[in-house]
């Protein structure tokens, strides 16, 4: 597990502050018992609106690192995915994705070429004075055909990566605007290359926001002579 490509994400952050005013918490819970066993009214009372403050805090931080799941710091270049392909049969692909954290995924594609998607979140100024770096996720995964006759008509693969589901930041922006009000755009970005057997690729994100999706040199020889030419 890549514990450097953890901490890039706010999740782990946000989950990890939680978890510290979690005890926190805990610690003022028994500090409070023992003020009112021996009878410190005034004391008990410093303690429960210790206690309480620090409940909120965890609350608030562990919601936002969920409604934050999937999202990274965008820095210069972010790698994103890296994919690996083998062919099935004719446009039907297994794909192998691999994230930056060590995590990975199978799915089947169908297709001459595959499409990533992604969406990148920018703050408005105080958040911006305050240092804070915009955000992406990978958004979706989708296979794509060289014939637009065959691409309007033909069974399509489209394989989404929305892992907070309805609590996802972008969903409680736009039904609660008021409750996260620091979003100044979101916008996506896409790239796409066609497909081989035993193709690599690796997909990035510039600070820019524009996706790159670079073959590796034995796929790219691949793409460049398709017949073996």
């Amino acid at each position: 597990m890549d514990w450097s490509a953890l901490l890039r994400m706010p999740m782990t952050v946000l989950l990890v502050l939680a978890a510290v005013f979690a005890l926190i918490t805990l610690v003022q819970l028994v500090a409070l018992r023992q003020r009112l066993q021996d009878g410190r009214h005034l004391a008990a009372s410093w303690r429960a609106l210790l206690c309480v403050s620090a409940f909120a805090l965890t609350l608030l931080l562990a919601g936002a690192g969920l409604a934050l799941r999937g999202y990274r710091l965008l820095g210069e270049e972010a790698p994103v995915v890296e994919i690996d392909a083998r062919i099935l049969s004719p446009q039907r692909w297994a794909l192998t994705l691999s994230w930056p954290d060590g995590s990975t995924r199978q799915l089947r594609l169908a297709g001459d070429a595959w499409r990533v998607e992604a969406i990148v979140l920018k703050w408005k100024l105080p958040a911006l004075l305050a240092g804070v770096p915009p955000l992406y996720r990978l958004d979706r995964l989708s296979g794509r055909y060289d014939d637009p006759a065959q691409e309007a008509a033909a069974p399509r693969t489209v394989i989404g990566f929305g892992e907070a589901g309805a609590f996802d930041l972008l969903n409680l922006q736009k039904q609660y605007p008021r409750w996260v009000p620091e979003i100044d755009t979101v916008y996506g970005s896409g790239a796409f290359l066609p497909l081989v057997d035993g193709g690599h690729y690796a997909v990035s994100l510039m600070r820019t926001g524009a996706l790159v999706a670079r073959p590796d040199a034995a796929t790219a020889e691949k793409i460049s002579h398709p017949l073996g030419g």
